[in-house]
């Protein structure tokens, strides 16, 4: 699970650079780095940030780390899904039309918080039977 989760980091963050949403009426592509013409900031760089630290604390060997983890994953798993429903959140009556990257933010962001809850650690003293 470890490598399916680092996998599943680098696609979200190659998602961050996709279009997530397409507001016609204003004529706006949005994506996780990209947001001019909204008042949305740029919620990329949160997944960025994330992405990172889950990459760092997977590959380090330590219980405390894999624990950090979880409240990673699970943060950066709350933040994908403020991004799901407050960027494609109909406004003035129409409705920005969702594209492919987001849903990939938010199913990357899901395994990436399974990877984390099952690490692939070894008890020393304990034996196999």
């Amino acid at each position: 699970m470890k490598w399916i989760g680092i996998i599943a980091a680098i696609v979200l963050v190659i998602a961050c650079f996709q279009p997530w949403v397409i507001i016609e009426w204003k004529n706006i592509t949005v994506s996780g780095v990209e947001t001019t013409g909204t008042n949305f900031g740029k919620p990329g760089y949160v997944h960025f940030i994330f992405s990172a630290i889950f990459i760092l604390f997977t590959l380090i060997r330590s219980v405390l780390l894999k624990r950090l983890n979880l409240l990673v994953t699970a943060i950066n798993l709350g933040w994908a899904i403020r991004n799901f429903f407050i960027i494609s959140l109909c406004r003035a009556g129409e409705c920005p039309e969702k594209q492919i990257a987001l849903y990939i933010v938010l199913f990357s962001s899901v395994l990436m918080l399974i990877s984390a809850m099952l690490p692939d650690m070894r008890v020393k003293g304990v034996v196999k039977e």
